[in-house]
Parts: structure tokens; sequence; C-alpha cells
């Protein structure tokens, strides 16, 4: 979860006084020896957001502003941030309908600054990641931004893969239940306490994977409000961001995910048959994961579902099942940030804070499973 855009004021630092996670000095040797253009005056750089997912930096190099994203520190799950992967997906979409940013520069070799990064032009927008933030937005503008939202969401599914030399991004067959087997196995990976409910709920989740309606989509993996860049006046999304997770598949777990966050996190009331659960206990107050939905003013989770529909030919059907993926992906991911807590491995605040948000997203999906 970055923000390439959120501009902060050119720091004062010269190429010995490094960010941390990022070596200025070893990065300017190696921009001399590949991009000289970049490496014709002191680099500087800010660390924009940290610790969450990848790192990400505003860095000043020849004359530009610049986004450079790597990693995070220590222990990280598998395959969950190939920089390669991201480099790829905004390099084949950049000719696309949907807004990405120009990518630079791609280093794979982790003996450059400590791990593989990649360089992309910054593009102007603002990301929306809280209420102080989003209280200051008009009633229409609000309603704006989350319709913008869906409809680069179905942009985004009506491209062809083939098209853009993403054929072999995925296995798209199988998607869906190789989606539960991956996350169950990070979280094997993250395990340090016990998580009562988590092992039903994937239990659960393995028995009842359906075959998935629509294989071979591209799938961004991890989409919602504030991994897009968007403008308010005009409205209109400007950029997505943070592909780290995107592949070939089934595009109705973007939608799942999508609720999770936007019904579960946002504060909605979530129905599932007799259970009503209130998703204020899961992100409320948290400064990490302040959750924007509706109960920040934006349209409900179904108004978003009923324009996705109208703007995209994916027979969406019951999305039960997908929102219980969702919720078990979030948990897990949650639970993997807790662990790089523990260990002192994590940049930024309100971190000592995100474990908690695992229990109450165990429960929504276990109550979402129970509808499938």
């Amino acid at each position: 979860m970055t923000d390439p855009g959120a501009r902060q004021p050119a720091p004062e630092r010269a190429v010995g006084d490094s960010p941390a996670g990022l070596d200025l000095g070893r990065l300017g040797r190696y921009l001399a020896d590949r991009r000289p253009d970049l490496a014709t005056a002191p680099l500087r750089a800010e660390l924009i957001t940290g610790g969450r997912s990848n790192l990400t930096y505003l860095l000043w190099a020849g004359g530009q502003e610049l986004v450079l994203r790597r990693p995070p520190l220590g222990h990280v799950l598998a395959t969950a941030h190939d920089m390669s992967r991201e480099f790829r997906v905004i390099s084949a979409l950049a000719p696309t309908d949907v807004p990405v940013p120009h990518a630079v520069l791609l280093c794979p070799d982790p003996d450059v600054i400590g791990a593989p990064f990649y360089l992309m032009r910054r593009v102007p927008g603002e990301v929306f990641r809280s209420r102080q933030q989003t209280d200051r937005l008009t009633a229409d503008q609000r309603e704006g931004l989350a319709m913008a939202m869906m409809d680069t969401l179905a942009t985004l599914h009506a491209v062809e893969p083939e098209a853009v030399g993403l054929a072999d991004f995925g296995r798209p067959d199988g998607y869906l239940a190789r989606q539960v087997r991956r996350w169950a196995g990070q979280l094997d990976r993250s395990r340090s306490r016990p998580l009562p409910g988590i092992d039903e709920l994937r239990d659960r989740l393995a028995a009842t994977a359906p075959e998935g309606r629509y294989p071979g989509r591209i799938v961004h993996g991890d989409y919602r409000l504030d991994n897009l860049l968007a403008t308010v006046d005009p409205v209109a999304v400007s950029g997505v961001l943070d592909w780290e997770m995107a592949t070939l598949g089934d595009p109705l777990a973007d939608l799942g995910l999508l609720l999770t966050y936007w019904d579960v996190l946002g504060g909605n009331d979530v129905t599932h048959g007799s259970d009503v659960t209130d998703g204020s206990d899961v992100a409320h107050g948290n400064p990490v994961a302040d959750g924007l939905g509706p109960r920040a003013g934006f349209p409900s989770g179904a108004k978003l579902i009923e324009r996705y529909a109208g703007r995209s030919a994916v027979d969406i059907g019951p999305l039960h099942w997908h929102r219980a993926l969702g919720c078990f992906k979030l948990a897990v991911i949650c639970e993997g940030i807790h662990y790089r807590h523990t260990l002192g491995q994590t940049l930024g605040e309100g971190f000592d804070t995100i474990g908690d948000m695992v229990a109450p997203l165990i429960a929504h999906g276990l109550a979402a499973a129970r509808e499938t």
C-alpha cells in the first residue's frame, strides 16, 4: 500500500544521508552506469510510506521526480513482493486505457541496494486513504471517486492479456483454488500466535472453491481506493498502483477483496443470512488501515457492484465465496505485517495495532463462507 503521488518537500539530503531501506550512494553508482541521465546531480529521496507492503520512495534524480519501489525489510511472504512482476504489468498496460505510471528502469539484482527495485515516473494525483482526506470532499466528489474506481476496474478486466503481451502472466485454470492454497501457505510462514477460526475458514474455502466463470482476465490482486492515484477537480483516476499481486485469474476475486475493504473495513453493516456483523470493529481508528467506505460517506458496496456490472461484460452472480476469500487473504496479509512488526521490521507508525484486525476479519470471512 503505497503512495507515489503524496508530494513531500524535497528533502535537503546529501548522497550519504539515505532514508531507511535505500542506500543512495550505491543507487547513484548503479544509475551512473545504467542511466547516467539520472545521475547528473546528487540524489535525494524521501520514504513515502513504509512497512505495510513494498517500500516506496520519492526520488529526485537527474532533475526528475521518480518513484522507487522495493520489497519490505526482513521477513516477506514468498512471491508477494516481485518487482519484476510489477514492472512488467505496468509496462504492458501503458498503451491501454488503464492509467498506470510510466515504467523507467528495473533492477532485479538484490546486491545493488539490498533488494530488487524499479523506478517509475511520479504520477500527479492524491492517494485517498484516510477520513482526514475524504471528509473535506463533497458528497458528489465521493460518489464520483467511487464510480471512477469501479469504471477503472472494469476497464482493466476488459483488457485482453494476449493483446498486451501478458498471455503467460499467470495460470488461470484453477486460479481460485490455488489462491486458497497460496494464502494458506503464506499463513503458515507467518504464524506466531493462535488464530482461532482461521483454519476452519481455510478449509471451508478449499472445500467450496468454484471453478471460476471468467478465467484468464488480468486481475490486480489488491484493488481498492488507496491503491489509486486520483484527482477530484475533475474527478478521475490518474494511476493504478501496487501491482505486486497481479496475475491472470478470475475478476470476481478483485470484487470480493474490494468488498472486504469497502464494507468490512469501511464499517458498513454486512448481512450474512440471519447474522449481521458490523465492520466498525475491524479498522476503525487504526492509523494503518483507516477503512474508507459507507461509514466515510461513500456509496455502499452494492452500488459499487451495480456500477461495475453496468460497465463490464462479466456476469457477477453471488459473491459470498469471493468475499470470504477476500477476508482470508487480508487476514493473512495483516498477520504477516504483524509478524514483521514483532521482529522490528516495519517502518512507520501504527503497526502495533494491525494484528488486532485479524480476528474480526476471520469472523467476517466465516460468516460469508457459511453462505456458500
